[in-house]
């Protein structure tokens, strides 16, 4: 292991505990400074495969490798030279040395393996998972849970089939300051919630039009594209533009209005809506980029409440002085969450009340690793429901249905209609051409299956 003046390891303990001691204060009892110290001491250890690690894959290698009670057993990309990186980073991390494999599919076979984590491109998230499943594994699902509606009701059969963990990792539900500003929404302090805001700016640059040209030796595009119909492969495509590609990708909404999404839902306390509209579209550049670089996507509840998200991919300027955020407006005042595990609390004449702040730096903007520290919360919390039973922050049920909540967006948009929704499962009504994306074409034989 590698030994440093101050470890990656250490740091994380540290941070840990810092992130306790500012954000307890009797909002979570059940919580210490000490028992967040010591979270990476359990002894129960999960072993676990890695899938999916050129980007974000790469960063959660590293954090699960961090955790002491977990040990990475495999390491599965369809890229020869993304896998090798992966290898010696986690190999520099923890006392032994894990498989490596091409096709994740492989890695299923060993007994040894408690979980997979998923971290591939999203149109692989339901299917890897779906397979994970059926071969006896629990598994930690990046978000979004599913490309579309279909297979996030596939995870929802296979998970009662199976009865194994599925956790999504929307990792703000694990943060502590975050969980406190949600208990401030939920127990009055701006009294009745009726309004959530939510946002993701970014300054991203063009993707360009490109090339048809050999597929590099060091990747099986084959593999990559898995589930998906077969298209040719092109040079600005891998590894991150695929999120542009309706194929493949789902867009920003899907890419980081998830977690804004999720935040909004449990802030409000609601599962499926009953009315969803979007606008938006590409109008920063002209290029091979398919999805919405600019988009609002408003949605109605029975309850009485209404949210909107707000994308904006290619002009950064913030929304209350943050890249990343939610509002809650209600009858009394309004609550922020922040881009960082951090909130504040403001009354109805805009005077600040409470303002909660976190010690650790975290960059919302890092697509790779914002928030290692925060995140091995969530990732404990996904071993204590494989070793104790432990009810999970994001199970794979509320993951459906934030996840849900922006394919509907997209849907609302690419049918360029109003969705009428059923809000005991959050299907469309009346509208055949919506429904079309309720799933989507797959490659001959590689069709999903719960």
């Amino acid at each position: 292991m590698k030994t440093l003046p101050d470890s990656r390891r250490q740091f994380l303990k540290k941070a840990i505990a810092g992130t306790a001691a500012v954000s307890l204060g009797g909002v979570l009892p059940k919580f210490s400074p000490k028992s967040y110290a010591n979270i990476l001491g359990a002894n129960e250890r999960v072993r676990v495969g890695m899938m999916g690690v050129n980007s974000r894959g790469l960063a959660l290698s590293s954090t699960f490798a961090l955790q002491s009670n977990c040990e990475i057993i495999s390491i599965s990309d369809v890229d020869a030279i993304a896998l090798e990186r992966c290898m010696t980073e986690v190999k520099g991390l923890q006392k032994t040395t894990p498989k490596g494999y091409q096709d994740f599919r492989k890695a299923l076979e060993d007994k040894d393996m408690d979980a997979l984590v998923i971290a591939a491109p999203d149109h692989w998230h339901a299917p890897a998972a779906i397979l994970a499943s059926k071969a006896g594994k629990h598994v930690y699902l990046e978000k979004p849970c599913s490309h579309n509606p279909h297979e996030g009701e596939l995870l929802l059969s296979v998970a009662k089939k199976y009865k194994n963990t599925i956790q999504m990792g929307n990792q703000r539900r694990s943060w502590p300051n975050v969980i406190a500003a949600i208990q401030e929404v939920k127990t009055g302090t701006i009294g009745r919630p009726y309004f959530a805001k939510g946002w993701y700016t970014n300054n991203r640059e063009s993707i360009g039009i490109g090339k048809k040209t050999a597929v590099p030796a060091s990747l099986d595009y084959d593999l990559w594209q898995g589930p998906a119909p077969r298209l040719p492969y092109k040079d600005n495509l891998i590894h991150y533009n695929w999120h542009w590609h309706w194929n493949w990708g789902t867009g920003e909404a899907l890419n980081n209005g998830t977690h804004m999404l999720d935040l909004m839902r449990w802030g409000l306390g609601v599962e499926y809506p009953t009315r969803v509209t979007s606008s938006g579209g590409r109008y920063r550049y002209k290029d091979d980029w398919e999805t919405p670089d600019t988009q609002v996507i408003n949605l109605e509840f029975a309850n009485n409440t209404f949210m909107s998200w707000e994308g904006r991919s290619c002009n950064g300027r913030t929304i209350e002085g943050t890249p990343v955020g939610v509002m809650f407006y209600g009858e009394l005042g309004s609550v922020l969450i922040e881009s960082g595990n951090a909130y504040k609390v403001y009354d109805l004449d805009n005077k600040l009340i409470k303002d909660v702040v976190n010690d650790l730096e975290i960059n919302p903007l890092d697509r790779m690793n914002p928030s290692q520290a925060l995140d091995s919360i969530h990732i404990q919390n996904f071993f204590d429901g494989i070793n104790k039973g432990t009810t999970l922050n994001s199970d794979i049920l509320g993951g459906h249905q934030s996840t849900l909540l922006c394919q509907l967006g997209n849907i609302a948009l690419r049918s360029d209609s109003s969705l009428e929704i059923d809000p005991l499962n959050g299907h469309i009504k009346n509208n055949l051409a919506a429904e079309k994306y309720w799933t989507r074409a797959y490659q001959p034989g590689w069709e999903p299956t719960a």
